[in-house]
């Protein structure tokens, strides 16, 4: 049967591009790539075999406008006029778009859409690992509430863990892979409320690296795991208020702790291993000193978890390019953006189609906007230039608005930068090229908020390996946990 549909698909393929070279635009060079490139799509045969090793990896609030602005920006960089370059997420053989709501919120947060992907079941805004009958920080309802996380699922096939996340990793995107919590803010004991009998996320943490179910976890969040009188690697207090030194029980435990890049650098990979860089989240690319990048510590945690006999689940979050979106910053969301394509571009070189399911998402996409009619080659982080209408690249000159003073290409619907001002006035500053591009400006909104919001508009879903075909066409968020579950259990 399958001999049959390859000889049908080959037949269809040599009639099709015969029947090209009689266009007159054959020799277009659009023209020809879009045929090369179909030519390559069908010669794509879908992977059932079972996956040995799955690997997840989530850039939070880099939906397909935040991509889109990431891959302008990498394009750039490279010398290209932007639009043209292929990102490693872009160059994956499936994709699907996701709807990312909650079930209680139209436009979702990173607990309920994290557990989602992580549980196989969608749920409330700001909590994690229950399902939906939970109310969000109701302690005494989490245990009849739990669901089987991703930890606990793959952990039970005799998998090895890792966890990985730019942001703290008691944030709620790592922490929905391992945790159950009434709240999303409950990172340490000191968040939860008097009477509360659930467990904090630091200390479900600890216990699942303890008992042998997560092998690597790094990230930030230090201060979620030593007390406010102690002082941590970098000099800054912890959070706890229960005389509980985590990291020191994870040391007594055999866990070996790691805190910056020497460190991590100088680590031994055949033990478990807990590292915190930080004491709240890592820093931004942009910024990043005295710490691995999100690609060297996929790569050692891929190095590590790939000697297992039965395999590995490995979750990856760039946490902070939700963060720049949060705060306006274009600038540090694509860094951070391109920081996430070289760890995806890693995981790619490093692993085997045939064994290997690799997935790439956001958990929600952010109010990020794309102003005018931009001429190519526009700076993604600068003014938008109008179009050359004789030529490829944009014209010398800015586009205005009515208010005679020029945009910027990329702006937000809402957030700290709002042209409204605390007077409500709506009189727009005017900005020029070189403060546009400063890589702290922080861009033109509309609707003043003191932190940009989520939006809830579809993500992506790329994927490569085992059962990786069966994204496609538009799925529920939690449906990703289940191509995952069906890779890994492939007969």
């Amino acid at each position: 049967m399958k001999k049959s549909i390859l000889v049908a698909a080959s037949l269809l393929l040599t009639s099709s591009v015969a029947f090209a070279a009689d266009f007159k635009q054959a020799d277009n060079q659009w023209f020809k790539d879009a045929q090369a490139s179909i030519k390559a799509r069908m010669a794509v045969q879908p992977i059932t075999n079972k996956a040995k090793n799955i690997i997840l990896l989530i850039a939070d609030g880099n939906g397909v406008g935040s991509n889109y602005a990431t891959r302008l920006y990498a394009g750039q960089q490279a010398g290209k006029l932007g639009s043209e370059h292929v990102l490693p997420q872009d160059a994956l053989p499936h994709v699907a778009l996701v709807k990312t709501y909650n079930t209680n919120a139209q436009t979702p947060d990173s607990a309920g859409t994290g557990t989602a992907f992580h549980t196989g079941v969608k749920t409330k805004a700001g909590v994690l690992g229950v399902d939906e009958t939970l109310a969000r920080g109701d302690c005494s309802a989490v245990e009849g509430a739990t669901v089987t996380n991703a930890v606990e699922t793959f952990s039970a096939m005799g998998k090895q863990i890792g966890v990985i996340s730019t942001a703290r990793l008691t944030h709620a995107t790592p922490a929905s892979a391992y945790a159950h919590s009434a709240d999303r803010n409950f990172e340490a004991d000191s968040y939860l409320p008097e009477g509360c009998g659930q467990k904090d996320i630091a200390v479900q943490l600890i216990d699942v690296m303890k008992s042998g179910a997560v092998d690597i976890a790094m990230g930030g969040g230090r201060r979620n795991f030593i007390t406010k009188e102690t002082k941590g690697d970098e000099g800054k207090s912890g959070k706890r208020t229960d005389g509980k030194n985590l990291i020191e029980e994870a040391k007594a435990a055999g866990i070996q702790y790691i805190w910056d890049d020497k460190t991590f650098a100088s680590a031994d990979w055949s033990k478990p291993v807990l590292g915190l860089f930080e004491s709240s989240h890592m820093k931004y690319e942009a910024d990043r000193t005295g710490e691995p990048s999100l690609a060297e510590m996929t790569e050692a945690s891929i190095k590590a978890l790939g000697g297992s006999e039965n395999g590995y689940f490995l979750t990856i979050e760039a946490g902070r390019v939700d963060h720049a979106n949060h705060a306006g910053n274009a600038a540090r969301t694509v860094t951070d953006g391109v920081a996430f394509a070289e760890a995806i571009a890693k995981a790619v070189e490093m692993t085997d189609p045939q064994e290997t399911l690799i997935v790439v998402t956001a958990d929600h996409e952010h109010a990020i906007a794309f102003n005018g009619y931009c001429g190519r080659g526009s700076d993604v982080l600068g003014l938008c230039y109008d179009i050359d209408p004789a030529g490829t690249k944009h014209s010398d000159k800015p586009l205005m608005g009515k208010d005679g003073k020029p945009y910027t290409v990329v702006g937000f619907l809402n957030g700290p930068g709002s042209i409204l001002g605390e007077d409500g006035s709506g009189s727009r500053p005017e900005v020029t090229q070189e403060q546009a591009t400063d890589i702290d400006y922080v861009q033109q909104s509309l609707i003043p908020l003191s932190s940009e919001s989520h939006s809830g508009e579809d993500v992506a879903v790329y994927g490569r390996g085992p059962w990786s075909h069966l994204f496609d066409s538009t799925i529920e968020q939690n449906e990703i946990f289940h191509v995952m579950l069906q890779a890994a259990t492939a007969e």
